[in-house]
């Protein structure tokens, strides 16, 4: 059989630019989300990128930025341009379906854990409400291990970090480096959270010492006026 056509998708895993990732997810969140709009133009991708809410982290991409996203993203056989006779722009739509053969539940955990990063099976299931609403949470396992039993693989469980009780999980589309320092941020802003919170404690602790000093003070005064 020729694979002279077959990419690193296929062979050696996901290699994908950051901003191809919010490209792709974004195409996918729409197609569920805002079918009447869809596919999309160059435009309608970029403020779906730009997105204040929903979006891990939040990006500022300009149009020339997407446009090569979207070239690279059509090299690679995962998006592709939808000519139309009535369409004064083009129009670009996601090939996830037919290129790695997901059905859409598997897109929309997919989508979510590209456009929000690192997530618990409780996180994912809640905020894909939109795009696929799933029963229970064992649906959602079910989709990750599949999809992490892909050739390759495009999702995995991440080490519990510290401080945490629930394993996360993360998309592969950016490969197993953009992964592990995804697990890496994940791991320091857990601890930084958690040594916040310790200082919070230890800064009510004082409050509530300072506040009973001033009680005993006032009660120890009230009791010396007696007997004077």
């Amino acid at each position: 059989m020729d694979t002279s056509g077959d990419t690193a998708d296929d062979q050696d895993g996901f290699d994908l630019g950051l901003v191809e990732v919010r490209v792709l997810a974004v195409l996918i969140e729409k197609s569920f989300v805002t079918p009447d709009n869809y596919p999309m133009s160059i435009n309608a991708i970029m403020t779906g990128c730009n997105q204040l809410t929903g979006r891990d982290p939040v990006m500022e991409l300009s149009e020339q930025a997407v446009q090569d996203a979207i070239d690279s993203l059509i090299d690679r056989r995962l998006v592709s341009q939808r000519d139309s006779a009535s369409a004064r722009v083009a129009k670009f739509e996601h090939l996830i379906r037919l290129r790695h053969s997901l059905p859409p539940d598997e897109q929309a955990v997919l989508a979510m854990l590209m456009l929000r990063g690192p997530q618990t099976v409780g996180e994912i299931r809640s905020r894909c409400e939109r795009m696929h609403r799933f029963a229970d949470t064992g649906e959602v396992d079910r989709i990750l291990e599949h999809l992490a039993d892909k050739y390759p693989p495009m999702v995995q469980a991440l080490p519990l970090a510290p401080g945490t009780k629930e394993v996360r999980h993360v998309h592969l589309l950016a490969g197993g480096e953009a992964a592990r320092a995804m697990a890496e941020g994940l791991g320091s802003a857990t601890s930084g959270t958690a040594r916040g919170s310790r200082v919070a404690e230890l800064e009510d602790e004082v409050r509530r010492l300072r506040q009973q000093v001033e009680w005993l003070t006032s009660e120890f005064e009230a009791f010396r006026k007696q007997f004077e």
